[in-house]
């Protein structure tokens, strides 16, 4: 009988596949590196080869199996399973992914933007599952969203719609890996809080940030939580940029629950606390109160759930 589905979290860093029922719990989970460097079809064989080792050491027959589902950044034809353009994949242009994972691994497979996964995980499974209206913001390599309103994912004309982390909030601002200037995603992704703790070098050269060597996102938010002065502003600037932003989906989509995860939300209250405090800041008075901001609970494996979710969703 087939009753379950293999869930693919691909990342810029780490990629996360799993083998998920249909309550959602997770059987058998595997990390690789995702090693974009390599290249499209290297990576998506490493992929691949990893599901059919996985299901093998389970004892698991593909006739079991509903379906692959796989969230990859960027904008997908979720009709061709086609990725047609991802900022932070640089050869990954018209990539037939379902196509080409198909081939190896002989499993109906189904493509869905990543953070569009990770939006219809929160629903399907996450504490405020079946919540009508709800947004998914996923913040990691880059920055991503889904929107659920009245229990359907938002697609829009060509299935592009929701690239949240896209919007623009400063048109002067740093490049972004779309080709625009000032996205939020310049902002507020991990390798650009980052890039902005780095640009505070010639002013504090002397801060103790500056003495760990190579710097991570964790870093900025753990020297934050000392009071450390670089870290601290970083930490104010994102966490502002991201409250104009969340203000902004409020005022559009009206949404119940604003949903964060991906790997900067591990960073906890610390980055959670001042987004919920500045972003009533931004708002019109009749939207106060009409919404929460939360952490996602499903935390290291939202990515698999949501994926493992649009295999059970079409299937239904």
């Amino acid at each position: 009988m087939k009753n379950k589905a293999i869930g693919i979290d691909l990342g810029g860093t780490e990629t996360k596949i799993g083998l998920v029922n249909g309550d959602g719990d997770i059987l058998k989970k595997e990390i690789i590196s995702t090693d974009v460097e390599d290249g499209f079809r290297k990576v998506i064989l490493k992929v691949g080869m990893t599901v059919l080792e996985m299901l093998k050491k389970e004892n698991i027959s593909k006739n079991e199996i509903l379906g692959i589902g796989i969230g990859s950044p960027g904008s997908v034809d979720r009709n061709t399973g086609i990725v047609l353009f991802s900022p932070n994949f640089p050869d990954w242009q018209y990539a037939p992914l379902t196509e080409y994972l198909e081939e190896i691994t002989n499993i109906d497979t189904f493509v869905e933007n990543d953070a569009n996964a990770f939006a219809l995980g929160e629903w399907a499974f996450g504490k405020h599952r079946r919540c009508k209206n709800i947004i998914g913001l996923t913040l990691g390599t880059g920055v991503g969203g889904g929107v659920i309103i009245n229990d359907q994912l938002l697609v829009g004309a060509n299935g592009f719609a929701s690239e949240l982390g896209h919007v623009i909030v400063q048109p002067e601002g740093p490049l972004c890996g779309c080709g625009s200037h000032g996205c939020i995603e310049s902002y507020a992704s991990a390798p650009n809080i980052v890039r902005q703790a780095k640009e505070y070098f010639k002013k504090f050269p002397d801060s103790y940030i500056f003495s760990l060597g190579k710097i991570t996102a964790k870093d900025v938010f753990d020297a934050a939580k000392k009071g450390e002065s670089v870290a601290t502003l970083v930490l104010e600037k994102v966490t502002t940029i991201l409250a104009i932003a969340i203000s902004n989906y409020i005022h559009i989509f009206n949404p119940e629950y604003v949903i964060i995860g991906g790997g900067v939300s591990k960073a906890g209250s610390i980055l959670l606390d001042p987004i919920v405090e500045k972003t009533p800041r931004y708002l019109w008075p009749s939207f106060k109160n009409t919404f929460n901001i939360e952490l996602s609970n499903l935390i290291e494996d939202a990515g698999i759930k949501g994926s493992a979710s649009i295999v059970y969703f079409r299937n239904k």
